[in-house]
Formats: structure tokens, sequence, C-alpha cells
């Protein structure tokens, strides 16, 4: 970002978020001089860097939402947004999948003409036009391993946490009834107070409604959205998570046998991360 002329022979830009200046010409300063604190164009670009973090935050979101829901996205839309900074930092090595579902690629270049450059599993770049693609969970990425054994060996880093995302396979691979509607591998963990559970649900992302941590996802074409239990909205004592179940659109519970594989993953993932949460006993009682 350009430097802009302040008062009192001063002239300031944005650096890392922050409002830095420097005499007319000079060298950057290490602090901000107190005749610029109050400055309108200095509250300008405070402003400026907040609206900046926001739309960081956004888009990293929204790419989130296209990932854990599997969403295909217009490759047109890709190219159009790639020259914003925060779009791109957060497609950027994005595993992405075109019409050949068994082709996986991490996403590298967009140009203007909606044309995706990515490096396939082969090491090799290739250019990709297919009218959308998906950013896909990694549940659903076959051979799942040896795709993050070669993002390692490229040196791949995420802002979207995709390739590495913890995964949990679902309850036939664990032998788990069919017929049940509840997990409870992630119940019983103990919390100061339902506050505290609350806000660490929500600090992590998921929607507290009632008495429950949500995550809605869309899975194989149908909306379904996971449940913990974190106890009564008004309760202020000690509390702690309870089963994890999942809903279909009209509320009605779903069977474990039914829940998709995504859908599951994501449900897991809400209920392990929850209970790391937990109060750890120390001593000879714990």
């Amino acid at each position: 970002m350009a430097w802009l002329t302040a008062d009192e022979g001063y002239e300031i830009t944005l650096e890392d978020g922050r409002v830095v200046a420097r005499r007319s010409g000079g060298r950057q300063l290490k602090t901000l001089p107190k005749a610029l604190r109050d400055h309108p164009e200095v509250d300008r670009l405070r402003r400026l860097a907040e609206w900046l973090d926001r739309h960081t935050a956004s888009c990293v979101a929204q790419v989130d939402t296209w990932m854990v829901s599997s969403l295909p996205v217009p490759t047109e839309l890709i190219a159009r947004v790639w020259p914003d900074e925060a779009w791109r930092s957060a497609l950027r090595d994005m595993a992405v999948v075109g019409d050949d579902p068994d082709e996986v690629g991490f996403l590298r270049d967009a140009t203007a003409a909606g044309e995706l450059k990515v490096v396939n599993l082969d090491g090799e770049t290739v250019r990709l036009s297919p009218r959308t693609v998906t950013l896909p969970h990694p549940v659903l990425l076959p051979d799942l391993d040896d795709v993050r054994d070669f993002a390692a060996e490229l040196g791949i880093t995420q802002r979207v946490e995709q390739i590495h995302r913890a995964t949990w396979a679902g309850p036939a691979a664990t032998g788990r009834p069919g017929t049940a509607t509840e997990v409870r591998d992630y119940a019983g963990g103990k919390f100061a107070s339902r506050f505290g559970l609350a806000a660490r649900a929500t600090g992590l992302g998921y929607r507290v409604s009632g008495g429950y941590a949500t995550c809605k996802v869309r899975d194989g074409g149908r909306s379904t959205e996971a449940s913990v239990w974190i106890g009564e909205p008004y309760w202020d004592g000690e509390s702690e998570t309870g089963a994890l179940g999942w809903h279909d659109e009209d509320g009605r519970a779903v069977r474990l046998s039914e829940v998709g594989p995504v859908a599951w993953s994501e449900g897991m993932r809400m209920a392990a991360a929850l209970y790391a949460g937990r109060t750890i006993e120390e001593g000879g009682d714990a």
C-alpha cells in the first residue's frame, strides 16, 4: 500500500494490519507519533484494517463451507476472485477435483480466462477448465494418506484445514449398531460452567442453539445437523458434554447407519473438540 501524506510532515500506511508512520521520504518509525494518534487519516486506515480482517475471515469461512459440504464451485467464480489477496490466500493449495473425480490436484493459480493451474499427484502442473470444481472433504479423498505424504513433499500449507483435517470413519467401519441414534464417545467431559462450555463451542466456530452445540453439513445432497448436548442455557453450575446425535432437515433423529461419511466425521470432530477442553483432574484421586 502506498504512503499517504498526513500532518506534521509525516506519511502513514498500513503494514501487517497496523498503521505505521515515517517522516516524509524518511525511515519508518518504530511507534506512531502522538501527534498522529487521533488523526482522521489514521482512524480511516484503522477502520480499513478492521474491514480487511473481517473480509479475510469471511473468505476463509466461505471456502471452508464449500469444502465441508463438497459443493460444486464455478471455475469462473474462482478466476474472478483470485486477484483478491484474501480469496487467493484461502483458495491456494486447496485440493480440487474437476470432471474426473479420481484426478486430485492442488490449486496453484487461476487465470482471467477461467483456467485453473493445479499440481496433480504425479507432481505435474496441469491446466483445468471444467465448468465447476469441488474442494472435497478429506474423508471423501481416495488414498488420503498418500495425498498427505505428497503434500508434505511439496511443502503444501493450507489456510483452510482440508487434507490434514481430523477425520473419523463411519459406524460401519467401527462395528457400531446401525439402529442406534447416539454416540457417547465424547460424553461426560466436565466443565466448570455451562457458559465456559458454550464459549468453547462458539470459539471453535460452532452454533449454540438451546442446550446444544450444532454443526450443519450438506452430505450426499441432503442436509444433516450434528448436535452435542452442552446443558440448559441458563444453568450456572458445572456442566458436561452429552451424547452426539444427527437430525435431518425435519428434525428427525437419523440412525447411525444412515449418517453420511462427511456428516459423521464432522459431528465426531465437533464432539472431540468440545471434549478436549474438559477439566482434567489431577492428584491421587484423579
